[in-house]
């Protein structure tokens, strides 16, 4: 279970339970934080994200 707490402009607050599950790889939890950042319409899909980063 992942909780979004408060974001604001270019920043943001969020809960550390998925940074702390071990059963999460170090690029699992990077890639989920990097979504929590993004806005809630965005496009998830593969190419929105790859978008994202370009």
């Amino acid at each position: 279970m992942v909780f979004k707490i408060k974001k604001n402009k270019n920043y943001m607050v969020m809960s550390n339970y998925h940074l702390r599950d071990k059963n999460l790889s170090l690029k699992a939890k990077g890639l989920l934080s990097f979504m929590l950042s993004l806005p809630e319409n965005w496009n998830y899909s593969l190419s929105g994200l790859i978008a994202s980063i370009l």
